[in-house]
């Protein structure tokens, strides 16, 4: 079936479609990963947004039953140039067509997503909406230029309610803004014990849990919208160590005073390079955000920048001067690509059993 995908600007792309055939608006944002189409699609960052990718084809591996980061994927569509049909891997249980199917995501191939991307840099993210082909591009621009994304976002991904995965380690309570899997299967290999919060949990149902230390998880959309979230993680900072990741790190920028910004077209791909700058070594870094941490504001903060982007010097770090508190941008854990800084679990570790053997006393609990 031919579809087409529209911009808000008028430009139109055909193709064909492939997963569900129903229509889908949302901001169409691109990412550089050469594979991990199935990460990507069901990772609850990119909730509602139509994805385009730069490499070519995408479905040769298919779709595995392990690769998931969400239970029900969140990603509105998907772009691409070629999708195969005859997927070849040991691993594969059913092609990507048929997956997008099974969870009405709709998406359109045949297009020429060079000149696609190429627009986007220029022009950056654009709302847009795969539809019929015989549909009235001057109605869907109309509609799109009214189109508003939720601002609700985080509420659609985070878990409704706490739940617990026991381990004998450092009791660890993980806030999920939209949490990939990978995220808890990380911190369940370090065997910490983990206790899952809402969004929404305020600081004296995470003091409750009487945890070692707290990670903010990564999550859609724009940390300003979360206003309760940054109040609670200001009253967390010097009460307990604290990991921001992704969303989690841009709203401990927040709380510490620093401004975010939305970037013109984000950083999304596993192949970024990011200095650390403590180390003076680059890692390459899966990274998936169309909001930045601005850079002078960090200079009235307690905060300061401990890893820097390399193609465009974005802070993608910062640590806390005087409070067992850090963050980073991008995906330590990978899924998809590299795990150059997967060893940030250890220093969190790290800072955890620091701080306990101080002996410091944690607000509304007995140490």
């Amino acid at each position: 079936m031919n579809r087409k995908l529209i911009l808000e600007n008028g430009a139109v792309f055909h193709g064909e479609g492939i997963g569900s055939d129903k229509e889908i608006k949302g901001e169409v944002v691109f990412t550089t990963s050469m594979t991990g189409y199935q990460e990507t699609l069901s990772n609850p960052s990119n909730y509602g947004q139509i994805v385009t990718w730069t490499y070519p084809l995408a479905g040769g591996y298919g779709i595995n039953r392990d690769d998931f980061e969400a239970l029900n994927p969140a990603a509105g569509g998907m772009v691409v140039k070629e999708s195969a049909e005859k997927p070849s891997n040991f691993r594969s249980i059913s092609t990507l067509n048929e997956w997008l199917k099974l969870k009405s995501i709709p998406g359109i191939s045949g297009v020429d997503t060079r000149r696609l991307t190429l627009l986007l840099r220029k022009e950056g993210s654009l709302r847009g909406c795969i539809t019929a082909a015989d549909a009235d591009t001057q109605t869907v621009v109309n509609e799109l230029k009214n189109f508003q994304p939720s601002c609700d976002q985080v509420g659609q991904v985070s878990t409704k309610n706490a739940y617990h995965a026991p381990g004998n380690g450092h009791r660890v309570v993980l806030m999920d803004f939209g949490a990939k899997h990978s995220l808890s299967r990380q911190l369940i290999g370090q065997d910490c014990d983990m206790f899952v919060l809402p969004y929404h949990a305020t600081a004296d149902e995470i003091f409750s849990y009487h945890p070692d230390g707290v990670v903010l998880s990564n999550g859609p959309g724009n940390p300003e919208d979360l206003e309760q979230a940054r109040r609670v993680v200001q009253s967390l900072i010097g009460k307990v160590p604290i990991f921001g990741i992704g969303l989690g790190y841009q709203l401990l920028a927040l709380a510490c005073g620093a401004n975010v910004v939305k970037m013109h077209t984000g950083h999304r791909g596993s192949n970024h390079p990011v200095k650390n700058l403590a180390k003076n070594k680059v890692d390459i870094t899966y990274q998936n955000h169309g909001y930045v941490v601005e850079t002078d504001s960090l200079q009235e903060t307690d905060l300061e920048v401990t890893h820097v982007h390399i193609n465009d010097g974005t802070p993608e770090g910062v640590s806390h001067r005087a409070h067992p508190a850090f963050g980073v941008q991008f995906y330590p854990e990978g899924a998809p690509g590299p795990e150059d800084t997967v060893e940030l679990f250890d220093d969190f570790i790290e800072m955890m059993e620091t701080y306990n053997n101080q002996n410091q006393p944690i607000k509304g609990m007995e140490r």
